[in-house]
């Protein structure tokens, strides 16, 4: 079966940096990653490679950070007074989140801090880097209408609490 837009995908992937060969992420031997092809639920290079693979088939894709998250934009690190932080016990390295401008969740790094600032960046963590996906297309099926108009994919298995929207 082709895929087309429209098309829950369930694929197995690990993804590399693909400059240093570092494993990122993998779901490999869990549950498989289900998207709705065509509603930009994954990044665009991926997504476009797949579209050009079948059930079954599996493939090794890289995407360049343009097609991924994007070069680094020097311009999305910024220097805030440390007050703005307090209670936070802060490490380099470490993720925030906090609202945007539009009442968005934004994704911060702490990038380092002193007494008196605090140096955030608004990049992705993978913003610069040109990434190798090995995938496998597991499934592919078509969406349904409800699937379709919310973006949300409905697991078929029963949860058994009835949290999840099934109707127990």
């Amino acid at each position: 079966m082709a895929i087309a837009d429209n098309n829950v995908v369930s694929i197995e992937y690990t993804v590399k940096d693909a400059k240093t060969g570092e494993v990122i992420d993998s779901n490999v031997g869990q549950k498989p990653l289900k998207f709705i092809m065509g509603k930009n639920q994954i990044i665009p290079g991926l997504e476009k490679k797949i579209k050009e693979m079948n059930v079954g088939e599996k493939a090794d894709i890289l995407v360049p950070a343009e097609e991924a998250y994007g070069q680094k934009d020097e311009n999305a690190v910024q220097t805030l007074p440390r007050e703005q932080f307090a209670g936070i016990d802060l490490q380099e390295g470490m993720t925030l989140y906090g609202q945007g401008e539009n009442g968005e969740t934004v994704q911060v790094t702490v990038k380092s801090f002193n007494d008196k600032d605090v140096t955030i960046d608004f990049n992705h963590p993978l913003a610069g880097k040109d990434l190798m996906f090995s995938v496998e297309v597991k499934e592919a099926r078509e969406a349904t209408p409800e699937e379709v108009m919310t973006g949300q994919v409905q697991e078929d298995e029963h949860c058994g609490s009835g949290n999840c929207g099934c109707s127990h």
